[in-house]
């Protein structure tokens, strides 16, 4: 990774997206990456639409901005498909993931026309298959480290693992089940 790939996450206030984008910047900072990893605050409140964004680089980033043409955009609530426009400035070449139980095909008339790597990934599913509740973030961190292919998934998975131990240490049952939906997301996106 030569240049600063640049990640916009959309989601909706306590769906996790703001601690996806924390979590993958703390985890690339780990592996040797520069990075930056914010949320853009409005009049947030629960189910409200947020977004959060993601610089990482090999490189210094010395610009401090929202991302507005960025490589990858994760949306982790599909309903906001319909309610914002997740594909603004969205490089040709780039990449969305859209957490959705509905195949590509099916979402693409949602995309406003965009004609680059569209992603689907059942992160509800995975989600209460591995955790038991419905927690979007771990898997939907997962995808953008796989389709991104920001670090190699065994340093992801590795780097995750001391993440979590970390921050569960009070609640180590969540630690596993966590881990289980990376693992999951990484199998059901086959990359």
């Amino acid at each position: 990774m030569n240049q600063t790939l640049e990640i916009r996450w959309h989601g909706r206030g306590g769906q996790g997206a703001k601690t996806a984008a924390l979590l993958l910047a703390d985890v690339a900072f780990k592996t040797g990456k520069y990075v930056q990893g914010f949320p853009e605050y409005g009049p947030e409140r629960m189910g409200a639409p947020i977004t959060a964004y993601n610089r990482i680089s090999n490189n210094v980033i010395r610009v401090h901005s929202n991302i507005y043409t960025p490589d990858l955009v994760v949306v982790v609530d599909e309903t906001l498909l319909d309610a914002v426009n997740v594909t603004a400035g969205l490089k040709e070449n780039g990449s969305i993931i859209v957490n959705t139980d509905k195949d590509k095909e099916e979402i693409l008339p949602k995309l406003k026309g965009y004609k680059g790597n569209v992603y689907t990934v059942d992160a509800r599913k995975i989600s209460v298959d591995a955790l038991g509740k419905y927690f979007p973030n771990s898997p939907m961190l997962a995808a953008a480290v796989a389709v991104s292919k920001v670090m190699d998934k065994d340093t992801f998975i590795n780097e995750m693992r001391a993440s979590y131990q970390h921050k569960f240490a009070k609640k180590p049952e969540v630690i596993d089940g966590n881990m289980k939906a990376l693992t999951m997301t990484f199998e059901a996106l086959g990359l």
